[in-house]
């Protein structure tokens, strides 16, 4: 409970100072939530599964600092969610090795529209980055869609990792799109909620994760 206190304290702080324009306060807060989620994983079961959504949530902390950071670090920033992507899609392989195809054909058709609508807008230099990113959350989407159904893994694992990988897909997109596309006031609340509940339920997902146990 302290732990959910601690991020959501965080998550007031940062919003309210994303709403005023009080950048450095916007700076400190911004990790308060993914460290607490790093906390409280401390409690789940130490497993490969816990030690690669750990290491993912370490890269999107680095992803947080890096994009509000003063200049534009966006290209870090990117690469900082691209490893934590990674670390998510390795955590999820560990769990389910099979294809999926249903899975796949989603996670393709999201992260192929997905790109499609932000390169319609003119990428640029940025045009490889961002394929290789659409490309690595949709890989990610697929694996956590792949465990769904699983015998071996508990429902409420298996639904939180699929929505909190979604929710993180969700995130990423309003990011594009208010970036590339077309700004909109309500963005930064938006992503922030958005992608703060993929975290937390990535998170949870460890937790009580396999029928065996």
């Amino acid at each position: 409970m302290r732990y959910l206190l601690l991020g959501l304290c965080g998550a007031a702080v940062f919003l309210y100072a994303r709403i005023n324009g009080l950048s450095e306060l916007g700076l400190l807060s911004k990790g308060i939530p993914v460290i607490a989620m790093l906390l409280w994983l401390r409690q789940a079961p130490a497993d490969q599964y816990r030690r690669w959504i750990s290491l993912g949530l370490l890269a999107s902390l680095a992803g947080d600092i890096l994009l509000d950071w003063p200049g534009d670090l966006f290209v870090f920033g990117l690469g900082a969610f691209l490893l934590a992507h990674l670390a998510y899609l390795r955590a999820y392989f560990s769990d389910c090795q099979q294809p999926a195809w249903l899975a796949l054909l989603l996670a393709a058709a999201t992260g192929g529209a997905m790109f499609a609508v932000l390169a319609s807008a003119g990428l640029g230099p940025l045009l490889l980055p961002v394929a290789c990113y659409a490309l690595a959350i949709s890989a990610m989407l697929w694996r956590a869609l792949a465990r769904l159904g699983r015998a071996e893994l508990t429902s409420r694992s298996s639904y939180l990792a699929a929505g909190g990988a979604a929710l993180f897909v969700l995130s990423d997109s309003l990011i594009g799109v208010n970036r590339f596309v077309a700004p909109f006031d309500a963005a930064p609340v938006a992503i922030m909620l958005s992608y703060w509940l993929g975290q937390w339920a990535i998170a949870a997902s460890t937790f009580n994760r396999s029928r065996r146990a």
